[in-house]
């Protein structure tokens, strides 16, 4: 029989859960906090049930010698190391849509009551003061809302301030305009969501493109009098860049949830009084706390008595048998979403996958994840390959599938292809006989190359000299340059170099490569 540890605060019927799959399940809700006592103990369990307090480092998952699968009840996985649990084969899962509408309900709770004061009001109230005429709210009905973030949880929150008779616009590359119709928003950039909204309320993960969207050039921009809501990740606003606008007065309040470094103590912010501040309450309601908790222990139940994979964040979908011969194919597909992700700046249409010779006969079904979870990783990190189709879906990307006999050289094909609202990218691979993946196409320019951790994309104009002064621009930059390749449309047209390199360039060194002549782009590529 497997057992399972709890090492977090998880409902009871969530552990009766457990017993009533077959697992021996040991609740020990103040364990996590302990990390001595869970080092000594983690190597007796199959399984390990958690929230946010159990910290799943390196080392323990170097003590958990028996260890098959970690749980998170709910969305962040920041408490494990995920790739220490990969490279020992430990499934790692979460509950992705759990805390959707509890998360969104609060973003609106913080809206109402920056427009109307109450957490003041109610202090002075308290304080036998009946400050009346101080305290001069603002109604939401006719207000523009702005979302930066259209995904699950923006959705419910521009459906709800529908309900409230607000005009909603949002910002999201990945917002198609299809979706945007069928959920009544407008689609907008962002320097035209800051100048327009009465509102802002945000709602996507924080990654490097997202970290401090509004920083202290954007809060320049919007509107005066904007009342702001961070009820997603702390980070995407400068705090110090809010201070002064809120003490300017250029933000009329702000509402934060979420906080650069939490818990949040003698934040500068919590001195203004026109600044609400609740301590990370997004998904703290009795119904998301149970929902996850159910979730995740069906989950953990059901990897461990049937090999049944669900919400995992580093493997697809695959049976054992399938395995193997899928596994090359799987990371060729991320690989090549990866590729085409990193390269798109514009709202994404659609994507297609084609699949050609003998990995077409195989189950596409989690190459077609993996490839989706490779496009949308670089603006959402918390996409895995089981969300990344729903994902898709919900944001009204179409993603089409297509499958033939052998068509060309390689006995193994696999294209996809990027539709954004201006133009289609296309990257095409293969496997080959080692089990590492190959680019062998980019934009319709044949080509070999092999991926490495760190590469240089460049597009050019095919002159003579260019591919010398590239290289010697990156050995003056302290650029070690591993693998040099090429392709081309033909002589004197379109170019590309794919450039693995040593570490990772800068965004001084990448900004010095693009100004080269003839280059029309210079991206970085991490794999």
């Amino acid at each position: 029989m497997p057992k399972v540890l709890v090492s977090d605060k998880l409902s009871k019927t969530a552990v009766q859960i457990f017993k009533d799959n077959g697992v021996e399940v040991d609740y020990l809700p103040d364990l996590g906090k302990d990390k001595d006592k869970l080092l000594e103990v983690i190597g007796q369990y199959d399984g390990l049930a958690i929230r946010s307090a159990t910290k799943v480092t390196e080392k323990i998952i170097a003590a958990a010698t028996n260890l098959k699968v970690i749980g998170r009840a709910g969305i962040g996985v920041d408490n494990v190391d995920i790739p220490a649990a990969t490279k020992k084969g430990i499934i790692v899962m979460n509950t992705p849509f759990g805390n959707s509408i509890t998360t969104a309900e609060h973003a609106i709770s913080l809206m109402l009551s920056l427009a109307r004061q109450i957490p003041e009001a109610d202090a002075s109230t308290r304080a036998s003061k009946w400050e009346k005429n101080r305290f001069m709210g603002v109604e939401v009905t006719n207000k523009t809302l702005g979302l930066i973030g259209a995904g699950n949880i923006g959705s419910i929150v521009a459906d709800r301030a529908q309900g409230l008779k607000m005009k909603v616009i949002a910002y999201d590359p990945f917002l198609s305009p299809e979706r945007a119709l069928d959920l009544g928003v407008e689609k907008v950039e962002l320097d035209d969501l800051l100048a327009r909204a009465d509102f802002i309320t945000l709602h996507t993960p924080l990654t490097e493109q997202t970290r401090n969207i509004l920083s202290r050039e954007a809060l320049a921009k919007v509107k005066d009098g904007v009342r702001i809501v961070n009820c997603a990740r702390g980070g995407l606003i400068d705090e110090a860049a809010l201070y002064d606008a809120l003490k300017a007065g250029k933000v009329a309040g702000a509402a934060l949830d979420v906080f650069l470094e939490e818990p949040a103590v003698n934040n500068p912010l919590f001195e203004l009084p026109n600044v609400i501040c609740t301590p990370h309450l997004g998904a703290s309601t009795t119904e998301a706390q149970e929902n996850v908790a159910l979730q995740v222990a069906e989950q953990i139940s059901a990897y461990l008595m049937t090999g049944e994979i669900t919400n995992a964040l580093n493997f697809p979908s695959i049976s054992a048998e399938e395995a193997p011969r899928l596994t090359p194919y799987v990371k060729l597909a991320e690989a090549l979403g990866s590729f085409a992700g990193q390269l798109t700046e514009t709202g994404i249409k659609g994507i297609r996958i084609e699949y050609e010779g003998v990995v077409a006969g195989l189950n596409t079904r989690p190459m077609t994840a993996a490839a989706l979870t490779g496009v949308l990783k670089p603006l959402l990190q918390d996409v895995n390959m089981v969300s990344a189709p729903q994902i898709a879906k919900d944001r009204g990307i179409s993603v089409e599938v297509i499958t033939r006999e052998q068509q060309g050289a390689y006995e193994s094909y696999m294209r996809l292809t990027v539709e954004t609202e201006k133009q289609e990218r296309g990257v095409a691979g293969t496997v080959f006989a080692n089990g590492k993946p190959r680019i062998i196409q980019v934009k319709g320019i044949n080509m070999e190359a092999e991926l490495t951790p760190s590469m240089l994309y460049v597009t050019n104009e095919d002159k003579p000299g260019h591919i010398g002064r590239l290289g010697t621009l990156l050995g003056q930059l302290g650029v070690n340059i591993a693998n040099f390749n090429l392709g081309r449309v033909e002589e004197g047209g379109d170019a590309i170099a794919l450039v693995s390199i040593d570490g990772t360039l800068t965004d001084d060194q990448l900004s010095t490569i693009a100004k080269l002549d003839g280059v029309k782009q210079a991206k970085a590529l991490r794999f």
